[in-house]
C-alpha cells in the first residue's frame, strides 16, 4: 500500500521527477517528466534516461552519471543552446539513493525548464544595463544592504562589493547632496515617507555622476522593516538638461540685450503668443493684445503689407520660411525697421499647425546704413572733383583708386596708376619714406600721417608733393587701406629753388661787385694816372720827335683803356640775367661741339683728347656760357702745353649729388699753387711767360659758373700737369 501511495505522488507530482537505477534505466517518473523531457510518450520504465529524455546540456549528463555513483549536484540555472539555435535554461538537483536509504541504487532527479523565466530576468537585466537602473534593499532588521549589478557599476565598485548604510552614504557628493540623502533616509525610517531625489554621487574611481535616487518604505506593526528603491544613472540627461536651462538664460538674456523679441502662432487656434521684448518692440499695450494674426498685421506699414502678408501666407503654407524686413507704425506716427524670421511646424499629415519665430529692431542699423550711404556718396563726389590729388593705397602701398587731380599731377591714367606700386614711381632718394610710410601707418600704431615725398612723373620730371594720410580699419580694427591726400608743390618748390638761386647769385654779386669796384678803382686809376702824366710830359715837351712819341704813348694808353673797359663789360654782361637763359643742355654734345671746332688746332698739335662721358648727363646752363668755360680750359690746356710731351687731355663727368662735376686733365706745364693759388682766377693774373697771355680767361670762366649756381676749383703740379674740376646742377 505504502509503495503504490509513493508511485501515486510521484506521478502526480507538480514537478518533473525521474528515478533511474545506476545504468540509468528508469524506476519511476512523474506525469510532469514525461510531459515536458520525455521523447517517448509511452510508458518508459526500464528504459535509458538519455536514450528518451530530450537535448540537455552536457553538464547535466555528467551531474547524473556523478549522481548515481553516489555525488549530490545541484544546478540552479545552466544556460545552453539547442541545435535549432534556441536558448534553453534548465535547473536540476540530483540526489544518490542506495537500497539500504530509499530501497533501490541510483538516483533522484529532479528537473525544471526556467527558460522562461530566465529570458524574463535577462530582459530585465538588459534593461536595467541600457536604462542602467539598478535596485537596492535596506533591510533595518539585519542592517544590511543590498545592491544589484547595474548599482554596483553606477557606482564603479567590484561586484563582490558589499556596502553598509554609512559607506553608502558617504558616495554622494560632500555637502548639500550628502546632508539631503541622509535626511531623506532617515526621515523614511522615522516617518515612514518614501523619497524620490536627484543627487550627485562621487563614485568609487572619482568621477562625479548625477543619479536619480528612489527609496520605499515597507512597515510591519507600523514600524519599518525594510527599506527599497531603484538607483538610476542620470548623469548625461541631469548634464542636458541643466545646459539647456543654461542655454535657456543666457537665450533670455540676449534676446532681451540684443532687444530680439519672440513668438508663436497656433495657426489651428488663431492664437498669437508674444514675450515681453515683442511689446517693447511694436509699441503695444500687453493688455489690449487680442494675440489674434490681424493685431500684427495691423501695425505694418502700408507700403510693405502686401509684400510681408504674401511671405506670411507662403510661410503658413509650408512654401518657404518666413525671413524678411519691413517697417511698422508706431501708435506715435514713427516708423522702425523689423527684421523677422520663421519657421513653421508641420503634424503627421504634412499639415502646418505652429509657427514659431523671431522679431527684432533694426531701426538703428538701417539709419546707419542710410546715413552710410549718404556720407560714402558725398566722400565719393569729394574724393573724384577734389582739387587736390586723392588716392586709396593698399599695406602693400598699390594704388586702389586715384582721382583725376592726382592722375594729372604724375601724368599717369588712372588704369596705368592701379597696376603699380607707389614705390614703382617714388624718387629713388625717398624710398626709406615709402617705409616710414609703411610702418606708421599700416604698423601696429596705425597714426596719421604727413610728410613731403618726390615722385618721378612720367614723362621723367620730379614731382614734389606734400601727402597727408589716413589709415582706415575693418571690422577687426585692422588697417585695410589709407585714403592719401596729395598736395602738388613742384611749381612753390621751383619758385623757392629759384628764389634761393637768386638771393644767392645777388649775394655773390654784391660780393663781386665789391671786388669789380675794386678792380675798376685799381685798373682805371693806374691809366688815368698814366695818361694824365703822359700828357703833363707833352705839354711840357717842345722837342718835335719826343712829343710824337709821347702822342704814340698816349694812343698806346688809350687802346689799354679801351680794351680794359671792354674786359670789365664782359664781367657785367657775365653777372647779368644768367639764371633767365638756364637751359638743360647735354654735357656730352657741347663737348663734342667744341672739339670739333678746334680740330684744326688739336691736329697741328698732335693732341690727344679722352672723353668718358655719359650720353644722360645733363645741366642747367647756359648755353654761350657752357661753350665759353670748355673752349677756354681746352685752349688752356693746350696755349700751356709741355714742350716736353706731346698733349693728353682726359675729360669725364660723374653725378655727385645734385650736381654734375666735370673733369678735365691735362698732362701740360702745371701751376704753382703754393705761389699762385690764392689769384689763381684774379683778373690779369697770369703765370707763365707766354705771349698771349692776359690773365683774364679763368676770371671770366670762375664769373661765368658762378653765375649759372656752380663752382670750379682746381688742382696743379709745376711740369706735371693741372686738373680743373667744374659742377653745375643736374638736370
Amino acid at each position: 500500500m505504502k509503495t503504490l501511495a509513493v508511485d501515486f505522488l510521484l506521478k502526480e507530482s507538480p514537478n518533473a521527477i525521474a528515478i533511474v537505477d545506476t545504468k540509468l534505466n528508469f524506476i519511476s517518473y512523474s506525469n510532469q517528466w514525461q510531459e515536458k523531457f520525455s521523447l517517448d510518450k509511452t510508458d518508459i520504465i526500464n528504459k535509458n534516461l538519455f536514450d528518451s529524455i530530450i537535448e540537455t546540456p552536457s553538464l547535466f549528463k555528467i551531474a547524473v552519471n556523478e549522481g548515481v555513483k553516489g555525488k549530490e549536484h545541484i544546478n540552479l540555472g545552466q544556460k545552453f543552446t539547442l541545435p535549432d539555435g534556441k536558448l534553453q535554461w534548465l535547473k536540476w538537483k540530483i540526489i544518490p539513493s542506495t537500497i539500504q536509504e530509499h530501497g533501490f541504487d541510483g538516483a533522484i532527479i529532479f528537473l525544471d525548464d526556467i527558460t522562461a523565466v530566465q529570458k524574463e530576468l535577462e530582459l530585465l537585466h538588459k534593461a536595467e544595463e541600457v536604462a542602467r537602473i539598478g535596485c537596492w534593499e535596506l533591510d533595518l532588521i539585519s542592517n544590511t544592504v543590498n545592491w544589484t549589478k547595474t548599482t554596483k557599476d553606477i557606482h564603479e565598485v567590484e561586484a563582490d562589493f558589499i556596502p553598509s548604510l554609512e559607506e553608502g552614504i558617504n558616495f554622494y557628493k560632500e555637502g548639500v547632496y550628502r546632508d539631503k540623502i541622509s535626511y531623506l533616509v532617515s526621515n523614511a525610517i522615522a516617518e515612514g515617507k518614501p523619497f524620490d531625489t536627484e543627487l550627485i554621487i562621487v563614485t568609487a574611481k572619482k568621477n562625479e555622476v548625477w543619479v536619480r535616487a528612489k527609496g520605499e518604505v515597507e512597515k510591519l506593526n507600523g514600524k519599518a522593516v525594510r527599506l527599497v528603491g531603484t538607483f538610476q544613472d542620470i548623469d548625461q540627461k541631469k548634464k542636458i538638461e541643466l545646459a539647456h536651462e543654461e542655454i535657456s538664460e543666457r537665450l533670455k538674456i540676449t534676446t532681451q540685450t540684443a532687444q530680439i523679441g519672440t513668438w508663436h502662432y497656433d495657426l489651428v487656434e488663431n492664437e498669437l503668443e508674444w514675450d515681453n521684448e515683442m511689446y517693447r518692440i511694436f509699441d503695444i499695450d500687453k493688455n489690449q493684445f487680442s494675440k489674434a494674426l490681424e493685431a500684427w498685421s495691423s501695425t505694418i506699414d502700408p507700403n510693405d503689407k502686401e509684400r510681408i502678408l504674401a511671405a506670411t501666407n507662403d510661410a503658413i503654407k509650408g512654401l518657404k520660411d518666413f525671413d524678411e524686413e519691413y517697417r511698422i507704425k508706431l501708435q506715435n506716427g514713427s516708423t522702425r525697421y523689423i527684421k523677422g524670421i520663421s519657421k513653421t511646424i508641420k503634424d503627421i499629415n504634412g499639415q502646418s499647425i505652429k509657427m514659431t519665430g523671431a522679431n527684432w529692431d533694426i531701426t538703428e542699423l538701417r539709419s546707419t546704413e542710410i546715413q552710410l550711404a549718404k556720407n560714402t556718396k558725398l566722400f565719393a563726389k569729394t574724393f573724384e572733383h577734389s582739387s587736390i590729388g586723392m588716392a586709396l593705397v593698399s599695406p602693400e602701398l598699390k594704388w586702389l583708386k586715384v582721382n583725376k587731380s592726382l592722375s594729372k599731377s604724375l601724368g599717369y591714367s588712372e588704369e596705368e596708376l592701379l597696376k603699380m606700386k607707389t614705390t614703382d614711381i617714388t624718387y629713388t632718394d625717398d624710398l626709406s619714406s615709402s617705409e616710414v610710410f609703411k610702418s606708421k601707418v599700416f604698423g601696429e600704431n596705425n597714426k596719421n600721417l604727413k610728410l613731403q615725398k618726390r615722385y618721378f612723373h612720367k614723362d621723367g620730371n620730379v614731382v614734389h608733393a606734400v601727402i597727408g594720410v589716413t589709415p582706415v580699419r575693418d571690422l577687426n580694427e585692422k588697417p585695410s587701406h589709407a585714403i592719401v591726400q596729395f598736395l602738388d608743390i613742384t611749381n612753390s618748390i621751383k619758385s623757392q629753388n629759384k628764389l634761393e638761386a637768386l638771393v644767392e647769385v645777388t649775394k655773390s654779386q654784391n660780393e663781386s661787385l665789391t671786388n669789380f669796384a675794386h678792380i675798376v678803382s685799381h685798373n682805371l686809376r693806374s691809366h688815368s694816372t698814366n695818361m694824365t702824366m703822359l700828357t703833363k710830359f707833352l705839354n711840357e715837351e717842345k722837342d718835335e720827335d719826343e712829343r710824337l712819341n709821347l702822342n704814340r704813348m698816349i694812343t698806346s694808353a688809350t687802346e689799354s683803356l679801351s680794351e680794359t673797359i671792354d674786359h670789365l663789360n664782359d664781367v657785367v654782361l657775365v653777372k647779368t640775367g644768367a639764371l633767365e637763359k638756364l637751359q638743360s643742355i647735354s654735357i656730352l654734345n657741347t663737348i663734342n661741339q667744341i672739339t670739333k671746332s678746334i680740330n684744326g688746332l688739336l691736329e697741328d698739335q698732335r693732341a690727344t683728347i679722352k672723353i668718358d662721358v655719359s650720353k644722360s648727363h645733363f645741366v642747367n646752363a647756359v648755353p654761350a656760357y657752357l661753350e665759353s668755360i670748355f673752349l677756354n680750359i681746352l685752349t688752356n690746356a693746350l696755349k700751356y702745353r709741355s714742350s716736353e710731351r706731346t698733349p693728353i687731355i682726359e675729360i669725364k663727368s660723374k653725378v655727385k649729388g645734385d650736381f654734375i662735376q666735370i673733369t678735365f686733365k691735362d698732362n701740360g706745364q702745371g701751376i704753382d699753387l703754393e705761389k699762385h693759388g690764392d689769384k689763381i682766377f684774379g683778373m690779369y693774373k697770369t703765370f707763365h711767360n707766354h705771349k698771349d697771355a692776359k690773365g683774364i680767361g679763368l676770371f671770366i670762366t670762375k664769373n661765368q659758373i658762378e653765375a649759372m649756381s656752380g663752382s670750379i676749383s682746381i688742382e696743379s703740379i709745376v711740369d706735371n700737369g693741372t686738373t680743373i674740376f667744374i659742377e653745375l646742377k643736374h638736370n
